[in-house]
């Protein structure tokens, strides 16, 4: 049984920078694709960063250039550096593990963005 536990998320000011941590336990390997998600109230959920197990990433665009996704397949954790963080990005995160239509996912974590 594979479990995902998201980590980091709060209360930040716009401008801010958060580091949210998501760490797998169970058998997950370096072959599955790791991935952020978002989703605010009212709305559907996002994919906001993901990365391959060959190190490949993509990003929704309105985070590009501010949010910086990684991985450590050896500590089975993927992170997502969130900097300059607007109110527009308040939402729970899920981290999510897929593979060869395996899927698993986190239970969230919310990050707030107000002065």
């Amino acid at each position: 049984q594979v479990q995902l536990a998201e980590s980091g998320g709060g209360l930040v000011q716009p401008g801010g920078s958060l580091r949210l941590s998501c760490a797998a336990s169970g058998s997950i390997s370096s072959t599955y694709t790791l991935g952020w998600y978002r989703q605010a109230p009212g709305k559907q959920r996002e994919l906001v960063a993901a990365i391959s197990s060959g190190g490949f990433t993509n990003y929704v665009d309105s985070v590009k250039g501010r949010f910086t996704i990684s991985r450590d397949n050896v500590k089975n954790t993927v992170s997502l550096q969130m900097n300059n963080l607007k109110p527009e990005d308040t939402a729970v995160y899920y981290c999510k593990a897929s593979f060869l239509g395996r899927m698993y996912w986190g239970q969230g974590t919310q990050v707030t963005v107000s002065s």
